[in-house]
């Protein structure tokens, strides 16, 4: 079963990628949520550029990855689930929130450490939103993420499958909550009891400091809910709203050259712990505030 699971992983993953991405990108020119400020020929070539950069040096460093390491976690006894006796659908369930709960975990402390801020703005200082933006991480961001991923599966001992149903979910839920997908309101309500949505997920590529420190939710949204970072719509409304950070706003920033030393430019503002986030103007504002900003001015919110 483990080593079915291990030969079959790289297929399993491929597949969903491609085809969710192919399914987001669809979507985005059939119904756009948002209009395009930058050619796509820009920022895709760039984005795709930097997953495959950043693939091959997570391929080129690690040995092992997540569910090789669960499988060797399990032949070797390590780990809480390899150590105690729990059914295995509650083992994979259980694992599957905690992976989760860890990555949000990590998101919120790459907004908050200054240095690890300056390698996740990045991310954030993409100009648009949409399925590629999921796929644009720093490669020193990516090499901190799978080792403090390595380290939470080491320590839970999840069965293999689970890590891989996580490893593929991540995927598609990355490339689906950064989707410019104009996905009917009340569907929207619906989902985001149990996924992060686009437009939950915009609200945290929003050029407000106190915006961009929310939401900090992958997969699930009920992280945000019980820690307090959950903020339902932008200010400005998803029309109004801009994008990006404040600090690297010209269409050369979007180039791979410049997004890989962008990290070493700039001060560090714009983090979760940053002054700046926590002005009064600065302030997200509730559901119900953004809807009436937005019935004001005549545009949905």
């Amino acid at each position: 079963m483990s080593d079915t699971i291990l030969a079959a992983e790289p297929t399993i993953r491929l597949a969903a990628f491609l085809g969710i991405l192919v399914a987001m990108v669809l979507w985005e020119v059939g119904a756009p949520r948002r209009r395009r400020d930058i050619p796509r020929v820009v920022r895709w070539t760039n984005n795709i550029a930097l997953v495959v950069l950043d693939t091959a040096i997570l391929r080129l460093t690690f040995p092992i990855l997540a569910v090789g390491l669960a499988i060797m976690a399990e032949e070797s006894g390590w780990g809480l689930f390899n150590n105690i006796d729990t059914p295995i659908w509650v083992a994979i369930v259980v694992s599957m929130l905690l992976l989760d709960l860890a990555i949000y975990l990590q998101h919120v402390m790459f907004h908050a450490v200054p240095g690890l801020w300056r390698l996740h703005r990045m991310h954030h200082a993409d100009l648009d939103f949409d399925a590629t933006t999921g796929l644009r991480f720093h490669p020193v961001e990516i090499l901190i993420s799978m080792g403090i991923k390595l380290a939470v599966v080491a320590a839970l001992g999840p069965p293999a499958v689970a890590v891989l149903l996580f490893e593929v979910f991540l995927n598609a839920t990355a490339l689906f909550n950064h989707a410019n997908i104009d996905l009917p309101r009340r569907a929207d309500r619906i989902l985001r009891l149990i996924v992060v949505t686009p437009d939950m997920h915009r609200v945290h590529h929003s050029v407000d400091p106190g915006e961009t420190n929310s939401n900090f939710g992958f997969n699930l949204p009920w992280w945000d809910w019980l820690l307090g970072t959950y903020v339902a719509q932008p200010a400005k409304g998803h029309i109004g709203m801009g994008i990006g950070i404040e600090q690297f706003r010209t269409r050369r920033d979007l180039w791979l050259d410049r997004m890989l030393f962008q990290p070493l430019r700039g001060p560090a503002s714009g983090g979760a712990l940053d002054v700046r986030s926590h002005m009064e103007d600065s302030k997200p504002v509730s559901s119900k505030q953004a809807n009436s900003i937005s019935e004001r001015k005549g545009q949905e919110p």
